[in-house]
């Protein structure tokens, strides 16, 4: 229905003054309307009239059919929606438009390097790209959630040699070796590793050989206890990702897409990069951007040749994309710009459809995380803790695992990304304030009221003041979750569910339900407030169970 209206007023303000311009709607103050909008003073200036003129101008050439009335308050239009409208919208109020169907997206993220712990940072991201994954999905897409990790490096060699100066880099003892890593020996072993390189200048030099073994894949032992290593970290990022639901469609390596990548560089030399003192380059200042390396002096590719590989790959894979997302930190808005960039020159129809989408940093209140002094907060260790206050709080509770993935992804998703976040466990799991676990008390209370009654909702076009504003506020959903989806913004969704909750409370405490005269609109009313906090938080891949 707001659609309808936008459209309405811009041929009003076309017919009048032959201006076209953008307008939204925002609820307006109940003692003038439903919905207002400043379309008045957007194009005021531009025609000489006031805006209080102007608006009464577009106003006389408004056309809402049944749709409701309008009218001129200071300049602003305010738009009352007719009972019967009222009710259209509410009953098509958790309807999203499939503008998705037959289309594919593609979703990177969780980028979790082995041979490494899986730190809260990954975990951050994880729920983010999953949250953008049931966004899309929500709107009709065909999502391919995709991971890429750096399965080569130094990083991977300074890991080796910690596990190999502990058996002798015999492979036929790697379990032997990885149970005197504890319960982390992801962590345990990179971070002996890590300490030997810095304090050592003879572990550094074997480290360096054991990194040109990798890549050469010339040495049987370190490449049975490098596939060894790699199969102990990809096993427990996916008990990790089993614990939060998140399920991938394909995981890639870097060890695969740098020689894709290298042979696109090498075969646009001179036309999109420029050879410099023995290196290969993207010159990008004339862009305002830096310039990076994707060759080095050494013919090793770069990070950033390893993504053009990637991007290549995924398009074998997945051709035809409509979109393809890529989440990392804010961190590496500036190297994405470059790479991104060079990709345009090389593939004009990938980079268009290609997106960097930053997000900023986590921290707890324990303090920075290090994996080179090996006390990494690590995801599985901050899963377990929520896990934990959730146990000591809902002790009784049936839908206790539903409880701790909302504060966990809730949590994560309700700061407007690219901010920095301070993740309070006791925040997350509380039932007062903006959390997950509040939202599922709300739905779970909904569904409780409806089952109390013997009556069936049932929809009247005759709305009470106090029926009528949350009825708006429902139908404000499908802005939200427009704003959310085009946006990417996974945050206007939960703050909109948030203020959606608080404007149900303020109705449920003055308006009597059970046993009213007027029972069954308000049933109604409740029906469909239940349905959107269930749609609000389906969209964002959290659980809504009907008990709490």
């Amino acid at each position: 229905m707001t659609d309808k209206i936008i459209e309405a007023v811009l041929k009003a303000v076309d017919d009048s003054f032959g201006v076209k311009t953008q307008i939204s709607l925002v609820k307006a103050d109940p003692k003038f309307g439903d919905y207002a909008t400043n379309v008045a003073f957007q194009v005021a200036k531009d025609i000489g009239k006031s805006p209080p003129e102007t608006a009464e101008a577009v106003i006389a050439k408004l056309d809402l059919g049944d749709a409701g009335s309008a009218e001129q308050k200071g300049g602003f239009i305010n738009i009352k929606l007719s009972d019967s409208a009222l009710a259209s919208e509410l009953n098509q109020a958790t309807l999203l438009p499939k503008i998705g169907e037959h289309k594919l997206a593609l979703v990177e993220f969780g980028d979790a390097n082995p041979f490494k712990d899986m730190h809260i940072g990954h975990l951050y991201n994880t729920i983010v790209g999953d949250g953008i994954s049931g966004l899309f999905e929500a709107y009709g897409f065909s999502v391919k959630r995709l991971s890429y990790h750096g399965d080569v490096g130094l990083h991977v060699a300074k890991w080796i040699y910690g596990v190999g100066s502990e058996i002798d880099f015999d492979p036929t003892k790697f379990t032997e070796a990885l149970s005197s890593g504890g319960d982390d020996p992801l962590g345990y072993f990179y971070a002996r590793g890590e300490k030997a390189y810095t304090e050592s200048d003879e572990a550094a030099s074997k480290i360096k050989e054991i990194n040109k073994h990798i890549y050469a894949q010339d040495d049987p032992k370190i490449n049975e206890i490098y596939r060894l290593g790699k199969e102990t970290s990809f096993e427990q990022f996916d008990k990790i990702f089993a614990l939060l639901g998140v399920h991938y469609n394909k995981r890639y390596l870097e060890s695969e897409t740098a020689s894709i990548g290298k042979k696109l560089v090498e075969e646009n030399i001179g036309k999109v990069f420029e050879k410099s003192q023995g290196a290969v380059i993207y010159e990008g200042e004339a862009e305002g951007l830096h310039t990076r390396v994707f060759i080095t002096s050494n013919d090793l590719p770069t990070y950033e040749t390893k993504d053009l590989g990637f991007a290549v790959a995924k398009d074998k894979d997945y051709p035809n994309a409509q979109k393809s997302i890529i989440i990392t930190a804010n961190e590496q808005s500036d190297y994405f710009a470059v790479m991104l960039a060079a990709l345009s020159k090389i593939k004009p129809n990938l980079a268009k459809v290609t997106v960097h989408l930053g997000h900023g940093f986590l921290s707890l209140k324990a303090g920075k995380m290090s994996s080179r002094e090996g006390n990494v907060y690590t995801a599985q260790t901050l899963i377990d803790e929520v896990k934990k206050a959730v146990e000591t709080l809902y002790p009784d509770s049936p839908a206790k695992h539903d409880i701790y993935i909302s504060a966990l992804r809730y949590e994560l998703m309700k700061h407007k990304l690219g901010s920095d976040i301070v993740f309070d466990i006791n925040e997350s799991i509380s039932l007062e304030g903006n959390s997950g676990p509040y939202i599922l008390y709300a739905h779970a209370r909904a569904r409780s009221i409806l089952k109390k009654s013997d009556k069936q909702p049932s929809p009247q076009n005759k709305f009470e003041p106090a029926e009528r504003r949350l009825a708006i506020a429902i139908c404000g959903f499908r802005q939200a979750a427009d704003e959310a989806f085009e946006g990417l913004k996974p945050h206007t969704i939960c703050n909109y569910l948030f203020g959606l909750a608080g404007e149900f409370n303020s109705f449920y405490e003055t308006n009597r339900v059970i046993g009213d005269d007027r029972e069954e609109i308000r049933l109604k009313l409740i029906s469909a407030y239940a349905e959107i906090l269930k749609t609000g938080l389906g969209a964002l891949n959290i659980p809504a169970p009907e008990k709490m």
